[in-house]
């Protein structure tokens, strides 16, 4: 029988355990890498200097629910809202898609994002409500298949911009996006939105791999090309 030296063992082990743990790390960015090159030229961070001037002008601002506080949009969710009524108000979109979360009666984003609107000064006669935006994934088939839009500027927060552009654009919208990056403040909140965005973008990638259809697919609607046209 061959004798086979203890450190030759001891050597081959500890080169398949380093190639195995390569193998397990690009597996694990391989869906923020896809998430960061789909988007790539096609986002832009909002109050960055000319940031405005870089949105191209597009049928609707999908903008995506982030919770509410006591009934009311919360921080991240109210800067989003902001974003979008400063789009319409500088004529970047033409009307606003408000994507969220209505699974029961006693939690309405939709609905509270169009009251924000309104106090905002932002006119009823352009902003539609999808109760059924689950997810990102959802929000953006449903624009598509739902509401006919061929077109976003999706607008939601910085961390989440690239995986939201690319799922846009993967279910076939011309998609460009608006992120905000005032969540940076809260320090302690960057590392679990970065921990979050590992696990979505993984998700996001089943999602399309897959063709996962939307919790609600939903008749076809034409509340949106009302909107578009302002009435």
């Amino acid at each position: 029988m061959r004798f086979v030296p203890l450190t030759r063992i001891t050597r081959t082990a500890m080169r398949r355990a380093y190639q195995g743990a390569v193998a397990v790390s690009v597996l694990a960015i391989a869906p923020l890498t896809w998430a960061w090159i789909g988007s790539e030229n096609h986002r832009v961070v909002a109050d960055t200097p000319g940031w405005l001037s870089r949105v191209p002008a597009s049928g609707t601002a999908l903008v995506l629910g982030a919770g509410l506080f006591a009934g009311q949009p919360s921080p991240m969710l109210a800067r989003r809202l902001d974003i979008a009524a400063g789009l319409y108000r500088a004529g970047k979109v033409k009307a606003l898609l408000l994507s969220g979360d209505n699974s029961r009666k006693d939690y309405d984003e939709p609905s509270a994002m169009r009251d924000y609107l309104l106090a905002k000064g932002v006119p009823d006669a352009v902003i539609v409500r999808d109760y059924a935006g689950f997810d990102t994934w959802d929000s953006c088939v449903r624009a598509r298949d739902v509401f006919g839009a061929d077109d976003v500027t999706v607008v939601t927060q910085a961390f989440h911009l690239p995986r939201a552009v690319t799922l846009c654009r993967t279910a076939g919208l011309r998609t460009f996006g608006v992120g905000d990056d005032s969540a940076r403040q809260w320090a302690a909140a960057t590392y679990v939105f970065a921990a979050r965005e590992f696990v979505a973008s993984a998700k996001a990638l089943g999602d399309v791999v897959l063709g996962a259809d939307p919790v609600f697919p939903g008749p076809r609607e034409t509340s949106l090309l009302r909107a578009q046209a302002g009435r």
